[in-house]
């Protein structure tokens, strides 16, 4: 008798697990939800989650709160969320610095991009963008370029965080280019943005969410962007084709994860939230403003996400490689 009292409770354990993570589900969520961004206020990851937090608060029925966790290129934050539990009340805001750099630059990261999280959807897309600061000897491209490359490692370039998009997005226009700066690291573009509007630093390379209102209020310089195209929010700035770097080409994407193990009918409905924020029309008004764009319906869902992770991560990793080898170097 004991040993099928012991054969009928293994056989029901996983039956009561999904029973229990069931009725989990079904009650989800009763109380707030803890969105983590990884990165200071006011830079485009917080810009971006803010926007889809007040959204999927308004579809949850219940507010989604968001907590700021910068530092390390945003594996600090990624890391609280890798290691929150599994219930679908802390979230995560998440830059492709975070999940696609990361492994390259920090040998020794707690959490795995491609296993530690539960994807629920694309945010966002925007371009790169390239600003200069406002005395900067040069008004396009290809001053800016002759320049820095005449002065070497004089110019300072502004890193919102090594391995972040901040970072991703010069690492091309400089291997292009074969400009060696000096780079001045910061917690996260916030704070970086600051120093090029006071003038402390000579450019910064950002999704044009974070370049695009001191561009546009003369703050700084804007002088290319990493599509072929002119964005309605930065006018002035010339696409990649235009300005004569056609090769700068980046879509720097936004998304929200959970950490692993969430209940799948959780991630339903976070993913179903999202996706009803992004369909609205001031989704995409509020991020048309900033130079970014809302994801079409095909590329949303947990589904396409774990896809983009899997194929970006290899892609991106020999330059970044390349990179993190010649950061330790210097």
């Amino acid at each position: 008798m004991k040993i099928w009292s012991k054969f009928a409770a293994a056989l029901l354990a996983p039956l009561l697990l999904a029973a229990g993570s069931s009725a989990l589900a079904q009650s989800y969520p009763a109380r707030n939800i803890t969105m983590i961004v990884p990165f200071p206020a006011g830079g485009p990851s917080d810009t971006v989650a803010r926007i889809m937090a007040e959204g999927m608060s308004r579809h949850l029925g219940h507010n989604v709160i968001i907590e700021n966790v910068g530092g390390a290129g945003g594996t600090i934050g990624a890391t609280r969320a890798s290691e929150a539990a599994p219930d679908g009340y802390t979230i995560f805001a998440a830059s492709m610095g975070a999940i696609i750099a990361a492994p390259s630059f920090y040998p020794n990261l707690k959490y795995d991009s491609t296993k530690d999280f539960e994807p629920i959807g694309m945010s966002a897309n925007a371009p790169a963008a390239i600003a200069i600061k406002k005395d900067f000897p040069a008004n396009n491209v290809k001053e800016f370029v002759a320049y820095a490359q005449k002065h070497g490692a004089d110019i300072k370039q502004g890193v919102g965080g090594i391995g972040g998009t901040s970072h991703m997005a010069c690492l091309l226009f400089n291997k292009m280019f074969d400009l060696k700066p000096t780079l001045v690291i910061y917690r996260g573009a916030g704070p970086a943005m600051n120093d090029l509007v006071g003038g402390h630093i000579d450019y910064f390379c950002e999704q044009a969410v974070s370049i695009a209102p001191s561009a546009t209020g003369g703050k700084v310089k804007g002088i290319i962007i990493s599509t072929n195209e002119r964005l309605a929010a930065m006018p002035d700035v010339p696409g990649a084709k235009e300005a004569g770097a056609p090769d700068f080409q980046l879509n720097v994407w936004s998304a929200v994860f959970a950490p692993k193990g969430t209940p799948k009918d959780i991630v339903g409905k976070l993913a179903a939230a999202l996706d009803k924020t992004l369909d609205e029309p001031a989704t995409a008004e509020k991020l048309a403003k900033l130079g970014g764009t809302v994801p079409p319906k095909t590329d949303r869902g947990p589904d396409h996400l774990r896809k983009t992770v899997a194929s970006d991560v290899p892609r991106w990793a020999p330059i970044l490689k390349e990179a993190a080898a010649a950061t330790k170097s210097n």
